[in-house]
C-alpha cells in the first residue's frame, strides 16, 4: 500500500508541475507575439506623408526633419516655409478653398495660434512630453505648445559701434539717425508680436515707435534681412531674434548680441496639429519628437534655446532666467493684432 500510495503521489506531482510548465510556456510564448504585433502596428501607423508649414529657416527645417526621420524613416515630410504672416495667409486661402493642406504648424508666436484656435482649426492633443514644458508656454486646451525660447534683442555691428548699448532707446537716439533696422510685422510673426508688446509696455508705447520712425529706422521684410544688413555694416543696430545673431557671430561676423536692460519680447515658436490632419498618427509623433528631450537637444544643436526644462541653452545665448521678459496679455494681443498692424502701417508707411 505504501508503495502504491507513493507512486500515486509522484504521478500527481508530476501532472501538477507539467501543467504549470505548460501554462508558463503558453503565456511566455504569447507575450512576445503581442509586443511584436503592437510594435508593428505602431510602425505602420507612423508612416506616410506629413505636410509641415513653418517659418523656421530652411537649413533648420532640413536638420529637424533629418533627425525626425532617423526615428521615423517611413514618414515623408513635405514642408512649406515662409514668414508667419504669409503662412497664415496660405492657410486662410486653403480654408476658403475647402481644405487646409497642412498637418502640422511650427510658427512664430502664441498669438498666431490663438487666432487659429478661435477659428476652430487646431486639434487638441495632450502630448506626454508637455509635462516637462513650463506650464505658461502650453495651451491649457492642448491645441499648441511652445517649442523654444526666442528673444528679440539688439544686434550691433562692432565695427561701426565702439560702445555697446544697454537700452532699446539707442534706436531713437539722434546720433543714430538712419543707423537702425527692424523687421516688418506685416511679414514676420515675431515682429508682429514685438509691436503688440512694445506698444503696450510702460516706457515704450506708440510714442517709442513713432520716435523710431522719426529717426529713420529702416523696416525690412524679415529677421534674416535685418541680420544681413547689420552683419554687412550697412546698419549699426538691428532689432532681431537672438539665435540668428549668435549663429552669425559664431561664423566670425563682427556682430554682438545685446539684451537690453528694460527687457526683451519672447516668442516660443509653438507647434500644433491641424484639426483635419490627413495623417494624425504621424502628426502626433512629430509633435512628441519636437518636445521630447531628444528633439530639444536637436533644437539646441541647431542653435535655439530649448523650452524643455533640463536642456541647456547653446553657447552664445542666454536662458530665459537670465534676462527680463517683456510681455502682455495674450487675449489682448490676439484681439488687437490686425489693428496693431494697421496702426504700424499708418506710422511707418509699410
Amino acid at each position: 500500500m505504501k508503495k502504491r500510495s507513493l507512486i500515486t503521489m509522484s504521478l500527481a506531482a508530476l501532472l501538477i508541475f507539467s501543467g504549470c510548465g505548460a501554462n508558463t510556456q503558453s503565456t511566455s510564448g504569447q507575450e512576445p507575439v503581442k509586443e511584436e504585433t503592437a510594435a508593428e502596428d505602431t510602425a505602420e501607423a507612423v508612416a506616410g506623408k506629413l505636410s509641415f508649414y513653418t517659418s523656421q529657416p530652411e537649413e533648420d527645417i532640413t536638420k529637424l526633419v533629418a533627425a525626425f526621420n532617423t526615428k521615423y524613416p517611413d514618414v515623408t515630410l513635405e514642408s512649406f516655409r515662409s514668414g508667419t504672416e504669409e503662412v497664415i495667409a496660405k492657410i486662410q486661402a486653403e480654408k476658403q478653398a475647402g481644405k487646409v493642406q497642412a498637418d502640422v504648424l511650427l510658427l512664430a508666436d502664441s498669438v498666431t495660434f490663438e487666432g487659429l484656435k478661435k477659428q476652430d482649426l487646431l486639434a487638441s492633443y495632450q502630448s506626454p512630453e508637455v509635462k516637462s514644458i513650463p506650464v505658461q508656454f502650453v495651451d491649457p486646451d492642448g491645441t499648441y505648445s511652445g517649442t523654444k525660447i526666442i528673444a528679440t534683442i539688439l544686434a550691433v555691428n562692432t565695427q561701426k559701434v565702439t560702445t555697446l548699448p544697454t537700452s532699446w532707446q539707442v534706436l531713437a537716439a539722434a546720433e543714430n539717425k538712419d543707423a537702425g533696422i527692424m523687421p516688418s510685422p506685416i511679414y514676420s510673426g515675431a515682429a508682429a508680436y514685438n509691436i503688440g508688446v512694445l506698444s503696450r509696455t510702460d516706457g515704450f508705447g506708440w510714442d517709442f515707435l513713432n520716435s523710431l520712425k522719426a529717426n529713420n529706422i529702416t523696416v525690412i521684410k524679415g529677421n534674416g534681412a535685418v541680420l544681413k544688413a547689420v552683419a554687412s555694416g550697412e546698419k549699426g543696430y538691428g532689432m532681431v531674434v537672438d539665435f540668428m545673431v549668435a549663429r552669425e557671430k559664431a561664423k566670425g561676423s563682427q556682430v554682438e548680441l545685446v539684451y537690453p536692460t528694460e527687457g526683451v519680447p519672447v516668442i516660443t515658436e509653438p507647434i500644433a496639429i491641424m484639426k483635419d490632419s490627413a495623417n494624425e498618427a504621424a502628426a502626433k509623433a512629430f509633435v512628441d519628437f519636437v518636445l521630447s528631450e531628444e528633439g530639444q537637444k536637436v533644437a539646441a544643436e541647431i542653435g535655439y534655446t530649448p523650452i524643455r526644462e533640463g536642456v541647456p541653452a547653446p553657447a552664445g545665448l542666454k536662458s530665459s532666467i537670465e534676462f527680463n521678459i517683456l510681455s502682455s496679455d495674450i487675449a489682448v494681443l490676439t484681439e488687437n493684432r490686425e489693428a496693431d498692424k494697421k496702426q504700424f502701417i499708418e506710422v511707418f508707411g509699410e
